[in-house]
């Protein structure tokens, strides 16, 4: 068992670790920055150090005061959270090197898994569909020029070390290709140091769909059942929820089988996400397995009633699963919102600041994961998220409808925050249909960020909007 953990990140996931850890009996030492000195994590954990500066660099993302501290406090375990140094191999390796515990998976699987070309030729080998495209890294233009041809624009140029985004081009005809792949060459060396890309045909608005899974140390793997996470901009989650409201039993249970497949395919220990694309015609595709927590891990535990972080330490301790796939039981659906400190209507404008008031929404079925409190600082030097609002419902109806409840019941002043984009979006048609997609939002922005306005100027929050056609 262990007694003292290191949680090696901030804000609202290093509270939400910290409290299962206070659950279980295990001290916990938190590591902060200049910046972070009077943050909820810092004052919560049984101990908190200060370990560099305000930037990542200086702090967050430097490894050897974090193991410093981790060492000379006795710690046996160090959990990464999301972010930060969740999914760097070269910390998880030197975490274990000194004896220590790195709750996640392996060095060697975060690294052949962040190899995205690697991981796609590891996922045929277990029988997962991967969407058409090279098979492995592209040597130059014309070998691209040449895997287009045959599989068809458009294309998405990927950068094989990339994630978030990053090092991506989409292609929509041969004669932009070359252009596009320098781009896509120079941004993936500036962001990761490698050059390396891939190329795989775009699947158009698709559903983004994620598996949650659990994998002990005996290789026995379950999963949580999926999450819908196709509300989105620019790439990036905005709301999601559990189940899809679209996913056929059929389709649920192949997407499931897959995801199993794939997390045993690359000796995989904790907890995961194996991420997929369901195409308009019904067929689905890998597009990643995220070696970590993620943000929208809540509504899985609301539905499912596990703790997961319960779960990561458990197993990292080398107990087994105390599940099977017959007992997960799905009960209701959930929703979660994530809330930003930013500024929508003035193209999405970073708001940092000082928070004057947080007032959280509450009643029945109600989670808020937060750091924030009145008179804390946000800083600009880290990620904009701020709130997580997650509800439960016997019903899909029931949840969407405490959602727009609790949205009306938040208040934080001070600062921008996209509240009113998050509220808006729950009355839109193919929100409330639940046959919304990956460009769903984008597509909508203009109209609801006109009554994203109203929703900010109006005295009485109280009225209906439809949005969409």
């Amino acid at each position: 068992m262990f007694h003292k953990i290191l949680v090696a990140n901030r804000g609202e996931i290093a509270v939400r670790i910290i409290r299962t850890c206070r659950e279980m009996g295990i001290d916990t030492v938190a590591v902060f920055s200049t910046a972070d000195r009077d943050s909820l994590h810092a004052q919560f954990a049984t101990e908190a150090y200060c370990i560099g500066g305000p930037a990542s660099k200086d702090s967050y993302l430097n490894m050897q005061a974090i193991m410093t501290v981790a060492l000379e406090t006795g710690c046996e375990a160090i959990h990464p959270g999301y972010g930060m140094l969740a999914e760097n191999p070269y910390f998880a390796d030197m975490v274990n090197q000194v004896g220590l515990k790195f709750i996640g998976p392996s060095g060697d699987t975060i690294r052949a898994l962040g190899d995205k070309s690697n991981a796609r030729l590891l996922m045929s080998e277990a029988n997962v569909s991967v969407p058409p495209g090279s098979n492995g890294v592209l040597q130059d233009e014309t070998q691209a020029l040449a895997v287009a041809e045959q599989i068809g624009y458009p294309v998405l140029l990927k950068a094989s070390a990339g994630g978030g985004g990053r090092g991506m081009r989409l292609v929509e005809r041969s004669e932009d290709m070359v252009r596009l792949y320098y781009e896509a060459m120079l941004e993936a060396e500036t962001a990761f140091g490698d050059n390396s890309l891939y190329i795989e045909k775009l699947i158009e608005n698709p559903k983004h769909i994620e598996f949650q899974v659990l994998v002990d140390q005996a290789g026995n793997a379950i999963h949580l059942g999926d999450r819908d996470c196709s509300w989105q901009r620019r790439r990036q989650k905005v709301i999601e929820e559990t189940p899809c409201p679209i996913l056929s039993d059929e389709q649920r249970k192949s997407m499931g089988e897959a995801a199993i497949r794939a997390i045993k395919a690359v000796n995989y220990e904790g907890a995961g996400t194996v991420e997929f694309v369901l195409a308009e015609d019904g067929n689905f595709y890998f597009i990643e397995i995220n070696t970590r927590i993620q943000v929208e891990h809540p509504i899985t535990e609301m539905v499912t009633g596990i703790d997961i972080v319960r779960e990561q330490i458990r197993i990292a301790q080398g107990g087994n699963l105390l599940l099977t796939q017959a007992d997960v039981k799905i009960n209701g659906h959930a929703f979660e919102c994530r809330i930003n400190a930013e500024k929508p209507s003035d193209n999405f404008r970073a708001s940092p600041g000082v928070i004057d008031d947080f007032i959280m929404p509450g009643g029945r079925s109600v989670r808020i994961d937060s750091a924030i409190y009145p008179g804390c600082k946000i800083s600009h030097h880290y990620d904009s998220m701020i709130v997580k609002v997650i509800v439960h419902g016997n019903r899909r109806s029931d949840a969407i409808r405490r959602m727009r409840r609790s949205l009306e019941e938040t208040i934080i002043n001070g600062i921008d925050t996209n509240i009113g984009l998050l509220y808006v979006s729950l009355f839109d048609q193919d929100m409330i249909r639940g046959s919304y997609n990956t460009s769903t939002l984008e597509s909508h922005m203009d109209e609801i960020l006109k009554y994203e306005k109203i929703f900010r100027i109006s005295e009485n929050q109280d009225f209906e909007i439809i949005t969409g056609n």
